[in-house]
């Protein structure tokens, strides 16, 4: 299960870039692998996109398998967390989106003040003993578009956006984070028909 560098994109330089916000799928989602979804944006600028779902599992897959799988072993309080699918896009390739009371130099990309991503086996090593960040997300795969693509689909209303919200991030309760996102706008899910809109 590889965890190596993450995908490299250029910082923002200006723009209205969505690093560090939620973007939520409309209800009219056409294709099916992000219908519901919520991501966290992790880059954006004029070089392209990337992102990691938040309200999906990779199957029924566990943490403490997932270790299994690189030689580790899982502390017992971190054993049954859900992995998750965060994107169609390189699904055998590892990420985690967490707190940033972990960091690692040249390693973590620090997406926002509370945030980091880290793709490498160290930050795994480190949730296996129990010495990793107090809050985190173990996801599988990402969510990718190149230069210009994903302001294409906003205009086309395929997106909605809001600030990042670690309650929303970090929530077990995978179910909920869509209305909990939606919530978070003041928008009423029923009320939504490909209308336009972005906050």
């Amino acid at each position: 299960m590889p965890f190596d560098a993450t995908p490299q994109f250029g910082r923002p330089g200006g723009g209205p870039w969505l690093e560090g916000k939620l973007l939520i799928a409309m209800p009219d989602m056409s294709d099916p692998r992000f219908r519901r979804t919520v991501i966290f944006m992790c880059a954006h600028s004029p070089s392209g996109a990337l992102g990691l779902i938040i309200n999906k599992h990779a199957g029924d897959l566990r943490l403490s398998e997932l270790l299994q799988q690189i030689g580790l072993q899982c502390a017992p309080e971190m054993a049954d967390q859900p992995v998750q699918l965060g994107g169609p896009v390189e699904t055998e390739r590892g990420f985690v989106l967490h707190s940033r009371d972990f960091f690692l130099d040249e390693i973590t990309l620090p997406v926002s003040d509370e945030i980091g991503l880290t793709a490498s086996v160290e930050i795994l090593r480190a949730i296996a003993d129990a010495k990793g960040p107090v809050q985190s997300v173990v996801a599988l795969g990402y969510a990718g578009w190149g230069p210009g693509q994903l302001e294409s689909e906003i205009q086309a209303n395929a997106w909605l956006h809001c600030d990042a919200d670690s309650d929303i991030l970090f929530s077990p309760d995978m179910g909920a984070k869509w209305d909990m996102a939606l919530a978070k706008l003041g928008v009423d899910p029923s009320s939504l028909s490909g209308q336009s809109g972005h906050a």
